[in-house]
């Protein structure tokens, strides 16, 4: 193994990692590992993380991320759901960064099942997450960890564009509403394709999301994503239409529109999320 020095690891430490564990990396689980140290410098810097901080790494493949992180913060729980990456991240960094080893816990799961964590919970999720999985992740530890203060992934560059439209923008859509029921959400950056093995076929982006609270409503956050589902699953019909069917009616759907004070004649892509919540709140008032 090469000589480790700077904490971070090159393209030909990575590489001989992965051939240790006798690996390649596989489209079943979105592998794509970060080979840039600088990169992942610009993440942990990005999410502004610090010693007060326990992070939450979702998918920390061979480790790239993991070791910058924890010489910054004072814990770093590990997804992991392939189980010899899972298997081979605490040796890697007891090898590597022994002085932080003690802040590292493992956890060998499929992130999307994980509801809980052991302690210290956790204040901020950073990640380089598969792209298959990466909105579903984001939204669920958002929902299932209320620690968590701030955000900070790197995706496909479309999805972070996605998550971070505003309404009336081409890319707005149901990720960007959800993700705007937990927070406040930015673009925080771009990031080349050439710094990954291997190499995807798109660039990425960084997404920063800073935890706020949730808009007022007399709905519930499931009855207001389901008239959310509702609006985009038609997107071109107006909302009097697209919410017929989740309303009872159209005649329905345009009485919870008005009391909420949105034009039935406005289409979902429009809509902010506080407004989503009003029209969720006037149909919680209906009577059945």
């Amino acid at each position: 193994m090469a000589e480790q020095t700077s904490g971070y690891l090159g393209a030909a430490q990575i590489r001989e990692i992965a051939a240790g564990l006798g690996m390649r990396p596989t489209k079943h689980w979105g592998q794509n590992f970060v080979v840039d140290a600088n990169t992942v410098k610009r993440i942990v810097r990005i999410a502004g993380v610090g010693p007060g901080d326990s992070v939450v790494e979702v998918g920390p493949g061979l480790g790239s991320l993991t070791l910058a992180l924890l010489p910054e913060v004072g814990h770093v729980t590990a997804v992991e759901v392939d189980p010899t990456l899972a298997q081979a991240l605490p040796g890697t960094v007891q090898r590597l960064a022994p002085d932080y080893a003690d802040r590292l816990t493992l956890v060998h799961a499929d992130a999307m099942q994980v509801h809980e964590l052991p302690d210290p919970q956790p204040t901020a999720l950073v990640a380089n997450l598969p792209y298959n999985v990466s909105v579903p992740v984001v939204l669920t530890f958002l929902e299932s960890f209320p620690t968590l203060e701030r955000v900070l992934v790197m995706v496909q560059l479309e999805v972070a564009e996605r998550l971070a439209a505003t309404p009336g923008s081409k890319a707005y859509g149901v990720p960007s509403v959800k993700a705007a029921w937990y927070a406040a959400v930015r673009l925080a950056g771009t990031v080349p394709r050439s710094v990954f093995w291997p190499v995807p076929n798109v660039d990425s982006g960084l997404v920063a999301l800073e935890r706020r609270d949730p808009p007022r409503t007399d709905a519930t956050r499931r009855d207001t994503f389901t008239c959310i589902d509702a609006a985009f699953a038609q997107r071109r019909k107006t909302l009097r239409a697209a919410l017929a069917g989740w309303a009872g009616s159209a005649a329905r759907a345009e009485e919870c529109l008005r009391v909420a004070g949105v034009d039935p004649r406005t289409r979902g892509e429009q809509l902010g999320i506080e407004q989503f919540a009003a029209i969720a709140s006037a149909r919680a008032a209906l009577p059945d």
